[in-house]
């Protein structure tokens, strides 16, 4: 279908003169941060949004900073390239870093950002798993104010998240974590690069001295239609003296846990049997450390 209309773009200097955007001009109205999801929607899905509200003018919605309570906030517009080469996020959420490092092209990670990610919704996204794991939450705001909720309960299926039409994803936050934490991410797709993934995993977990995990948290992407906790998982492992059979006995519970589809990428069995090869491969890696950067990765994929 093409358009017989002229495409209206707004360009607010404020939340609320973007909220009150969409209000007034009714349906049909999209949010543009990033671009990159809802340009290709409008080039090769047939998408035609009645108007365009563009959020890079509004201040205050990009960047990452430390707070003083511990925590951690990344504004909604902080591209995924800010998220993988930022040397606090490295420093303390390597897996999280990982993870925006998966996402598509070095041209794509500089466009894309963590809200537009967030609210497009997609069950694939590999940056979700791994703010959950790190029991992340979201703030919204409208011109009636702002609410925050937990980035587990943000999503309700593909392309579908809590938010009312004229709501906005600000910025995320990582509440204080232990200096004992540990994570990784991994994710499977047929490409190295460029691809959606097939299965995603993403574990986080305090890591004593004396080998015993605790504060677990096992998510996983592309095998629901939201990223899941697998929390029956979580139990198996929570408190235990971490070994390379707990770490498969966990693998196959996760893999139990997840609700994948078959489709033209994959079947549904095998992306089952992926999750329990994976979450095992994951909760061990993060207990080993990293090994290896993901960053030497990275930059081999260039």
């Amino acid at each position: 279908m093409k358009r017989t209309e002229p495409l209206e773009m707004y360009q607010p200097t404020s939340l609320q003169e973007a909220s009150r955007l969409i209000k007034e001009n009714g349906p049909g109205g999209r949010f543009l941060a990033g671009g990159t999801d809802l340009v290709i929607a409008m080039k090769e899905k047939g998408l035609l949004p009645k108007y365009i509200v563009d959020l890079k003018r509004v201040p205050g919605l990009a960047g990452i900073r430390e707070n003083n309570d511990g925590s951690m906030t990344v504004g909604a517009l902080t591209t995924m390239y800010a998220i993988e080469t930022s040397p606090v996020i490295i420093k303390k959420y390597p897996f999280l870093a990982q993870s925006a490092a998966e996402v598509g092209s070095i041209q794509i990670r500089n466009r894309a950002t963590v809200g537009g990610n967030m609210s497009n919704a997609t069950p694939s996204a590999d940056v979700a798993p791994a703010l959950i794991a790190l029991n992340a939450t979201a703030k919204i705001a409208s011109a009636g104010g702002e609410r925050t909720v937990s980035l587990e309960g943000f999503f309700r299926g593909p392309g579908q998240t809590i938010m009312d039409a004229d709501e906005i994803l600000t910025e995320i936050t990582i509440p204080k974590t232990s200096p004992q934490l540990v994570g990784e991410y991994i994710k499977f797709s047929p490409r190295d690069m460029m691809d959606l993934a097939y299965v995603g995993v993403a574990v986080a977990y305090n890591f004593s001295s004396d080998k015993k995990c605790s504060g677990v948290r096992i998510v996983l992407g592309a095998v629901a239609p939201t990223p899941i906790r697998a929390k029956n998982s979580e139990v198996l492992l929570e408190g235990k003296v971490l070994t390379e059979e707990l770490a498969a006995k966990v693998g196959d519970e996760a893999a139990q846990e997840s609700k994948p589809i078959s489709d033209v990428r994959s079947s549904a069995d095998y992306r089952r049997a992926m999750v329990g090869i994976m979450t095992k491969r994951a909760i061990l890696n993060a207990a080993a450390g990293p090994a290896k950067s993901w960053v030497d990765r990275r930059d081999r994929r260039y």
